[in-house]
């Protein structure tokens, strides 16, 4: 999907952001939304939003002098979301439909987004995500494909959430043990995007084999990936996407057996599926 009018918007309040997250001072904080603001006069509109955010982060990194912006914050993250581990594995003992349960952890990590329009409390989205409904609901349509599949290609969002990614697919591995998963992540740091550092750093690599997509977007671009990526992505069985940003990307879906993944956080990606922000999604392409 392509950016519009109101991507422009939430991009600015973005640098916003970024500014109070790295504590610049006025004077920087005031480069880092004027170079925004400059930038987003000549936004190209056939570019998804994750395309176009790549470029503006960038040129906010030079200006603050950081290689990642949101390393404070997503070390932060990553701790919050281990918190909730030990009340999550007894709700996954204790449930009688255990794939639904680790699909509903997973899209409850989705609420950790930094760059969202709209943000949530993760503490009160796991209070609530198990007795909420999908808005759409391809649950069957999902374990129809798990079944039947011998490889899945599991595209990763945001750190924290990836606490979450790394026990639902503890879960699919149990639930189905011939199944060869890949879990795939950023190029390199953008927004609070999971890279190759902090999946490393959760156990990934034991867990399942770990892919680096090459792509510096915050979201799969596929012609910015990697020729490995593009490959994988192209051959897996079937494909699960985590977030707003692989859905702005991979949307409308260039496959078959493609499942999106997503609490719905914006404006834009809320019209574009016909639901409602605040929304919880599982539905197959």
């Amino acid at each position: 999907m392509n950016i519009d009018n109101a991507c422009v918007e939430c991009i600015i309040n973005q640098s916003r952001r970024v500014s109070e997250a790295i504590k610049a001072d006025d004077i920087l904080s005031k480069r880092i939304v004027s170079r925004v603001e400059t930038l987003g006069e000549t936004f190209d509109f056939k570019l998804s939003p994750p395309e176009v955010a790549s470029d503006v982060y960038e040129q906010m990194a030079q200006l603050a002098g950081m290689d990642d912006l949101y390393a404070e914050l997503k070390a932060h993250a990553t701790e919050k979301a281990k918190s909730f581990i030990p009340q999550l594995r007894q709700e996954l003992q204790d449930a009688s439909d255990k794939l639904l349960t680790a699909i509903k952890i997973a899209v409850a990590g989705n609420v950790i987004d930094l760059a969202a329009e709209v943000t949530f409390d993760l503490h009160e989205e796991l209070e609530k995500i198990f007795k909420t409904d999908f808005a759409h609901d391809d649950m069957a349509l999902l374990e129809t494909a798990l079944k039947k599949a011998t490889t899945l290609l599991y595209i990763g969002d945001n750190v924290g959430e990836h606490v979450f990614d790394h026990l639902c697919i503890e879960t699919l591995q149990t639930l189905y043990p011939k199944l060869e998963i890949y879990y795939m992540v950023r190029g390199n740091p953008i927004i609070n995007d999971v890279t190759m550092l902090e999946a490393k750093e959760a156990g990934f690599e034991s867990l399942c084999h770990l892919v680096d997509s090459g792509v510096n977007t915050p979201g799969f671009a596929y012609e910015r990936a990697n020729a490995q990526s593009q490959r994988l992505f192209d051959t897996a069985d079937l494909v699960i996407t985590k977030g707003m940003g692989n859905y702005e990307c991979l949307s409308p879906s260039p496959r078959t057996n493609l499942c999106y993944l997503l609490k719905v956080k914006c404006s834009v990606v809320a019209n574009s599926l016909g639901q409602q922000v605040g929304d919880i999604i599982c539905k197959m392409n």
